[in-house]
């Protein structure tokens, strides 16, 4: 007879109990925290920074995102303004704008002077800031001014267009262009780095990248603008309209004799009345002739005459027609 205490022969052996995992190592924030410092202290002695160029703080993305929207509102109260505002009272509106943002653009260019100040005194920096923005707002009037022609040029030249307040509200040419006449003025006036800001920041809103230090006329329309890239050099004349994707960028970088890019003229001139299709390319100090018209997708790196006609060869296309029965 079978033991009833026996084990039974198919049943497995007992195993022992499998043992706790390991508790996972704390983490170390500190850790993390001087090994940041460590990286970062070692970018800084690379590139030659002290802390003391940074003491005053760096301009702000964010702060100048909402000067340029005041900016542009007091340059158009009664459409990128509050919407109860009323042709009665926009002089105090557009003043009362102005006192304010005037005084904020004023401590951005303050922290940019303080950060590239070198051997310049706290007292020539303040006179500089007052300087820059007292220049700047002189020549707002005249920044309208050339704004309306903008307006008036995208009118014209695009039928989908009811009204230039359509314009105004609607297409991201405007909205570039409000931030690069802007900045443009302030890379002149002796600002470079809020200039470059304000230009991303409009690079980010319309897809559309115009160094400040680029030249623009009058009556300049981006029609669509997606991916239009305008260099620091170039010089674009009046009445000149592009499409979207189109470049006005450099062949070729000069070197200087401790291997540095030289920051010479290396964008396209482009002369008055020009006209350049979407995607089109054009690169290097050539001068595109007053009247032209570059085709789409055309890749031009040398002058053009004025009022030439620059297209892409047609490539022969066979067409085989196929057969229903298939």
């Amino acid at each position: 007879m079978n033991d009833p205490q026996a084990p039974h022969p198919e049943l497995p052996a007992p195993q022992p109990p499998a043992p706790e995992p390991a508790a996972p190592a704390p983490f170390d924030i500190d850790r993390v925290v001087a090994q940041l410092r460590s990286v970062r202290e070692s970018w800084r002695a690379s590139q030659g920074h002290h802390a003391e160029f940074g003491e005053a703080g760096f301009p702000s993305r964010h702060e100048l995102g909402r000067i340029i929207d005041v900016l542009a509102s007091a340059l158009f109260p009664l459409r990128l303004g509050p919407p109860d505002l009323r042709a009665a009272s926009e002089d105090c509106f557009v003043r009362a704008s102005l006192e304010s943002v005037l005084l904020q653009l004023a401590a951005q260019i303050r922290m940019e002077l303080h950060y590239r100040r070198h051997t310049r005194g706290a007292d020539a920096i303040e006179r500089a800031v007052t300087a820059i923005v007292e220049e700047l707002a002189m020549r707002l009037p005249t920044i309208r001014r050339l704004l309306d022609t903008d307006l008036q040029a995208a009118y014209d030249g695009d039928p989908a267009a009811h009204s230039v307040d359509e314009v105004l509200l609607c297409y991201p040419c405007i909205v570039a262009l409000i931030h690069h006449r802007i900045a443009h003025e302030l890379y002149g006036l002796g600002a470079p780095l809020v200039a470059r800001i304000i230009a991303e920041i409009a690079h980010s809103r319309t897809g559309i990248d115009i160094h400040p230090g680029a030249q623009i006329g009058e009556r300049f329309f981006i029609d669509h603008g997606t991916g239009v890239v305008i260099g620091q050099t170039a010089i674009i004349g009046r009445g000149v309209r592009i499409y979207q994707a189109v470049t006005l960028g450099a062949r070729s970088f000069a070197t200087g004799d401790d291997g540095r890019l030289v920051n010479e003229p290396r964008h396209p001139i482009i002369e008055d009345d020009v006209t350049i299709y979407a995607g089109a390319t054009v690169l290097g100090r050539v001068t595109i002739g007053k009247g032209s018209v570059i085709g789409g997708n055309v890749w031009l790196t040398r002058s053009v005459p004025p009022m030439s006609r620059v297209r892409q060869t047609q490539p022969s296309v066979s067409i085989e027609a196929s057969d229903p029965c298939d």
